[in-house]
């Protein structure tokens, strides 16, 4: 059986998707500090189940699945930088640290930087 270009595309597209994918699911795993890991899971993430939508779209032959794949991706690239971005910032104003060899802190005076509090001092509550 000889694979139509349809098929191939799909195909390629899904290949692709599945690789940015796991280069995200590597990264939540090797990256040293919350925000590198979560730059990786924001756009390799994203990407890669952009793709796979993608894919999903040329695939399908029915118009509302197409229309709702390709909405599904206009939202993850409309939502998932910026939802990345306002946790980072979040964790940042929480106190949560760089990493130890990060070069350059361009957060540094910008928002009022709390500490977690300790374990001992959440005992001394009770």
């Amino acid at each position: 059986m000889m694979a139509t270009a349809e098929n191939l595309i799909t195909g390629m597209l899904l290949i692709i998707g599945a690789g940015f994918t796991l280069v995200a699911a590597i990264g939540l795993l090797r990256l040293p500090d919350l925000y590198t890991r979560m730059h990786a899971a924001s756009k390799a993430g994203t990407l890669g189940s952009g793709m796979m939508l993608i894919a999903l779209a040329v695939f399908a032959h029915d118009q509302s699945i197409v229309t709702r794949a390709l909405a599904a991706v206009v939202f993850f690239l409309l939502t998932a930088p910026i939802s990345a971005h306002l946790l980072a910032k979040a964790a940042y104003a929480a106190g949560y640290r760089l990493w130890g060899s990060s070069l350059h802190d361009e957060m540094a005076g910008t928002l009022p930087k709390r500490h977690a509090p300790d374990a001992a001092a959440q005992d001394d509550e009770l």
